[in-house]
């Protein structure tokens, strides 16, 4: 059992320590339809023993009245939950399930095959590390699944584990599968992978094959199972730990003596005493001390919800942005990106749209549309609209300037979303690419000379006031 742990019985303070450190690995399923992406959440639980009793007894129920893996028990329905997903044997909206192992935590989403699903499927692989993208091993690589393949890619997702299931159905056929690889690999050349992390691993997602368990059916496969491909995935090459950059969400003062502004560390590491630059003033401080919710740090690192404090009183406030001065941002208002329109209506150019980046929503327009990609050739063509589902490139212009990373080298800042301003419905989702730095602002010349003056004066004239040079 995967998750069992004597330290449950013995020492439950220092097992609840061990889980909250755990590394988490976020996942999703994707692929054509029919292809066991539920079914295969469902084997990799059930054979984990990852299943509490009482689900175990609903599916065994539910398997009675509507499943459809025959003698077998239809482990699909653990993800597809809605009423309309069991009628039609489908997927349709995402479903998350979590678990955790000795080595790590989980949250798995399982995401629907269908094209006009597409939307649902971006949504889901915005926040994963890893795709797990399935191929039924009856009939290859299909247009779906290079579709879901080149929008894992164009989200920026590093490691993918290329599943190809059903391998029971063809007769565990090793060349079958040798060939399907080597397709994968011949399409996946076309997308110019920065971080060629693909793996394959042959399954039985119904017979659990190669899922957490070794298949005696395919001992010609010598690698690793699915499970143990997941537990091996390495994260820590993957967060920027040298840009720091901390949106702020909210500024805390419960009392006259304390002003605190909270936040998650978006990238980079901070400690006390560092010096801090606030985006957009430019105004200086220090680190005075990082504050979580029952003891004081050192440091903070990504991902990582604090309250940070300065040693000068700042107007900070929520949409503002702590960075380092070693690694500060572009600040621009026009930048080019690459979007996935979400929305039944087609993308207006010139229209106005909120622009919501992290913790900030401004307005803006798109300028003109550079590309559209046709997901089946991944070829670029023209084009003078966006429809639902449709992937390109487009020219953004903002009513303001706002601190700018491009989505390659800082996923977490370099991504949008965009909002209808009248129904305030998200119709698409981006990432940013390249931006004008003709348009940029140098914060490093904030500060005029008559401030430079004065805060020389100050600070020769008060020294017990413990001033910061500026």
């Amino acid at each position: 059992m995967f998750h069992q742990s004597d330290l449950i019985a013995t020492d439950i303070e220092e097992y609840l320590h061990q889980y909250e450190h755990k590394d988490l690995l976020r996942f999703l399923t994707c692929g054509n339809v029919d292809d066991g992406k539920s079914t295969l959440i469902g084997r990799l639980l059930y054979d984990s023993k990852l299943i509490f009793d009482d689900h175990l007894s609903a599916l065994k129920k539910d398997n009675e009245k509507v499943g459809s893996a025959g003698e077998n028990l239809d482990l699909a329905l653990l993800v597809d939950g809605l009423q309309s997903e069991r009628e039609q044997g489908i997927t349709i909206d995402v479903a998350y399930r979590y678990f955790n192992t000795d080595k790590r935590k989980y949250i798995i989403a399982d995401c629907p095959g269908h094209e006009q699903y597409t939307r649902n499927m971006a949504t889901g692989a915005s926040n994963c590390d890893l795709a797990v993208i399935m191929i039924d091993a009856r009939y290859g690589v299909q247009q779906q699944t290079r579709r879901h393949a080149f929008i894992c890619h164009f989200l920026g997702i590093k490691h993918i584990v290329v599943a190809i299931n059903k391998m029971d159905l063809i007769g565990f056929d090793k060349e079958k599968y040798q060939k399907i690889k080597a397709d994968y690999h011949s399409f996946s050349k076309k997308l110019n992978l920065q971080f060629p992390d693909i793996r394959f691993v042959p399954v039985s997602a119904l017979l659990g094959d190669n899922v957490v368990d070794s298949s005696a059916n395919m001992d010609w496969y010598l690698g690793l199972t699915l499970m143990e491909l997941l537990e091996d995935t390495r994260l820590d090459k993957d967060k920027n730990i040298d840009d720091f950059r901390f949106p702020i969400q909210f500024v805390n003062r419960p009392n006259r003596d304390f002003r605190g502004y909270c936040g998650t560390v978006a990238s980079g590491i901070v400690s006390r005493g560092d010096e801090v630059i606030v985006l957009p003033s430019g105004k200086r401080s220090y680190v005075k001390d990082i504050i979580t919710y029952d003891n004081s740090w050192e440091d903070a690192y990504p991902n990582e919800a604090v309250t940070i404090t300065l040693e000068d009183e700042i107007d900070i406030s929520r949409s503002d942005m702590l960075v380092k001065s070693d690694s500060v941002p572009t600040q621009s208002n026009q930048f080019s990106a690459n979007i996935i329109w979400l929305a039944e209506s087609p993308l207006q150019q010139q229209r106005e749209y909120f622009i919501k980046f992290s913790t900030k929503t401004i307005s803006g327009v798109v300028d003109a549309i550079g590309y559209e990609v046709d997901l089946n050739t991944l070829l670029q063509k023209e084009s003078s609209v966006f429809n639902l589902n449709s992937v390109g490139n487009v020219s953004v212009s903002l009513t303001e300037t706002v601190p700018l990373d491009k989505y390659s080298d800082n996923p977490k800042m370099g991504a949008f979303v965009i909002v209808d301003r009248l129904t305030n419905n998200t119709v698409g989702a981006g990432i940013v690419s390249d931006f004008n730095e003709e348009s940029s602002i140098d914060v490093n010349v904030r500060y005029s000379s008559f401030e430079k003056d004065l805060n020389a004066l100050i600070c020769r004239h008060y020294p017990e006031w413990n001033c910061k040079q500026v």
